[in-house]
């Protein structure tokens, strides 16, 4: 169950966090409207932590079902709709030792913020204020890496992906 917590609190943390990565300087602004779906952590399997391995494990379980506990939805108004799911995620052992079962949460909460976009950082406008996020949009992919986010047993590295539907 900690795990399952961690895991959310990546997923939150990743519209309250920052990061360095400058690559995809000379985005279109607009290219981030869309609806964005988690779809893989990506980590270096070499370093990656107990708690990086069993995140990824998750994600790719879920993203095989069409599963996914975090969605954003950026309009070209300026609003983003944020989608978790990760609250009421239930990991099931299966009798005869044969594995886990994850069925996929049809309960979710939603959450209507703000943001700007200038084609390389994203600026997340919520209650708590403004939090600059860089991200590198390839077609419909959207990567940010997880190195900055100051998340107990998450800190090593990894970057989050995201897919457009």
């Amino acid at each position: 169950m900690k795990r399952i917590v961690l895991l959310l609190i990546i997923a939150a943390a990743l519209v309250v966090s920052c990061s360095s990565d400058k690559e995809n300087e000379g985005s279109d602004p607009n290219d981030i409207v869309g609806t964005w779906d988690l779809v893989a952590l990506e980590i270096d399997e070499t370093t990656a932590t107990d708690d990086e391995e069993f995140a990824k494990e998750l994600l790719d379980f879920l993203s095989a079902l069409d599963c996914y506990i975090l969605t954003y939805t950026f309009n070209a108004d300026g609003s983003v709709i944020s989608e978790n799911k990760g609250n009421y995620l239930v990991i099931n052992a299966n009798p005869g030792g044969s594995g886990l079962d994850i069925p996929c949460p049809s309960e979710k909460d939603t959450e209507i913020d703000e943001y700007l976009f200038n084609g390389e950082v994203l600026t997340y406008i919520d209650e708590t204020g403004e939090t600059d996020v860089a991200v590198e949009i390839m077609g419909n992919t959207i990567r940010i890496s997880a190195t900055d986010l100051d998340v107990e047993n998450f800190d090593d590295g990894g970057t989050l992906v995201f897919a457009r539907r």
